[in-house]
């Protein structure tokens, strides 16, 4: 099941230590990021170190915007030439509430609930695959649908489907290259091999739930189950087995991610991204980037580099039916080999290398893009924890129940995590969590600790009914709660007429 990460969810991520939180003070960058930043935007290291600053205010704007200005948001992104968050909205009012609190804002005619309509028009028109068509998603900046078409694949039955989406008032833009899926101490940036296949590059180090050591990598890196993984060409330097038992390699619609079990003697998880001469980014924690981040990538083969966020949730079709949704797509240079490796957004991970252009190119096209996997969504879907060191802002102990509840009238679900973590829970414990339900108001939601304690994170409450369709985060304080034990979301529903689904909850302890 696929994650989305909205206005709303910014904040949660913040609060699970994913993110840039909103009381938190901007973070020293990696000399690394500031050097490929200023490298790929002309800039000088001076120039460089502002923008990152203001990107990371923006983020922390994003994570603490009014929850009026959300109702009425469509998209947000972080504008390099003003330094500023800016958030397209639809209404003079949320307009002005926005600006209140120093955010820039635009007044669009789409809504969000428009453009998500319009592009699952434009994914259910796409189905398998039409050819030459390669990219379609929400574009926050233009308020708009895009879809991409390689002019060099079109047939007639290209020329039949953009007749009709153009009939749904998408933009159109045509290119002469597209996209493909790139192939080729365990330490971001690293190759490895999967069995006797060219090399990949490692993504991120992590951990289950029982310490077991692991790396984060590609889908299309892991498609074999129970695959030799190995540190060297020639089946050399045996690392572990990829894919373990089927379940951990996804290439398809849902994502491009898997896992690569590190079983060996003598391997060791390193926090120390690979950035290929320039000083060693230690990772901090994961975090979701947005539209206008700098962004930086370390792979096997391009090496150590940056660029801009374009578009995030964009759909790629690499043919082949080998359709992949919600992709972040960059300007950042990327070749073949760097397949799996970490992209970084300041010195927290953000995603897994999925695929690029044959070649490099000044001022891409959307045909000669780098697309990544976001991170947070293969840390939830398996269960696993960053490998992080010490930094400015540490991941915290963070665990997640994924399965979806369902919320039905005047009944009450738990939803439990049973946490083998030691040592007393944090002061103060974050919750997120993220519900589809048609009225808000009706809920009332409780957190319950191992000794059965009980944390009000939410009442009913509210005369008129807004539908809840995203993260929210809560904290609470907490007196010498231990940490081990199983802890349980209760969702009560207190009104009639209405549905809904706990979709997923995180609680970082």
């Amino acid at each position: 099941m696929r994650r989305f990460v909205s206005v709303a969810g910014v904040a949660a991520l913040a609060a699970l230590g994913l993110g840039v939180a909103p009381a938190e003070a901007a973070p020293d960058h990696p000399d690394a990021e500031v050097a490929g930043v200023a490298a790929a935007f002309g800039l000088s290291t001076d120039q460089a170190r502002a923008q990152l600053a203001a990107q990371d205010r923006a983020h922390r704007l994003a994570a603490s915007l009014p929850e009026a200005v959300r109702a009425h948001a469509a998209g947000q992104w972080f504008d390099a030439a003003t330094g500023r968050l800016t958030v397209a909205v639809t209404t003079a009012e949320a307009a002005g509430q926005a600006r209140a609190v120093g955010a820039a804002a635009q007044v669009i005619g789409r809504s969000k609930a428009d453009l998500d309509r319009t592009d699952a028009a434009v994914r259910a028109l796409v189905g398998a695959g039409v050819p030459g068509v390669y990219g379609w998603g929400v574009d926050v900046r233009g308020n708009d649908v895009g879809v991409d078409v390689d002019r060099t694949k079109k047939t007639a039955a290209t020329e039949s489907f953009l007749s009709r989406v153009r009939d749904l008032g998408v933009r159109i833009t045509e290119t002469a290259t597209s996209p493909r899926q790139q192939s080729g101490t365990i330490q971001t940036g690293n190759p490895w091999w999967p069995g006797s296949e060219s090399n990949c590059s490692v993504g991120f180090p992590v951990t289950d739930a029982s310490g077991a050591k692991h790396f984060l990598t590609a889908g299309h890196c892991t498609n074999d189950r129970d695959q030799a993984a190995y540190g060297a060409s020639g089946q050399q330097n045996r690392i572990g087995t990829s894919n373990v038992g089927g379940t951990h390699s996804v290439n398809a619609r849902e994502g491009d991610m898997g896992v690569v079990a590190v079983t060996e003697p003598g391997w060791t998880l390193s926090a120390s991204v690979n950035t290929w001469g320039q000083p060693a980014v230690t990772l901090t924690g994961a975090a979701e980037a947005m539209v206008g981040d700098r962004v930086c990538h370390s792979g096997n083969t391009s090496h150590w580099q940056c660029g801009e966020v374009k578009y995030t949730h964009k759909s790629v079709d690499y043919g082949g039916g080998l359709v992949i949704d919600d992709l972040t797509w960059t300007t950042a240079c990327s070749l073949g080999g760097d397949s799996s490796g970490g992209w970084l957004l300041g010195d927290k991970a953000t995603g897994l290398h999925d695929g690029g252009p044959s070649q490099c190119v000044d001022n891409p096209s959307d045909g000669d893009m780098s697309l990544f996997q976001p991170v947070i969504e293969a840390l939830s879907k398996w269960q696993l924890t960053l490998v992080t060191g010490s930094g400015p802002a540490p991941g915290g102990r963070t665990l997640t129940n994924d399965t979806d509840y369902a919320i039905r009238d005047y009944q009450q679900v738990f939803s439990p995590i049973t946490s083998t973590l030691t040592g007393s829970a944090a002061a103060t414990i974050g919750v997120s969590l993220t519900i589809r339900h048609t009225c808000a108001e009706d809920l009332g939601i409780t957190l319950l600790d191992p000794k059965g304690k009980a944390y009000a994170l939410k009442y009913s409450g509210g005369s008129t009914c807004t539908p809840w369709s995203g993260a929210r985060t809560f904290s609470v304080p907490a007196t010498a709660t231990p940490a081990a034990g199983t802890w349980q979301l209760r969702v009560t529903d207190y009104g009639p007429g209405d549905t809904g689904t706990l979709d997923t909850w995180s609680v970082t302890l």
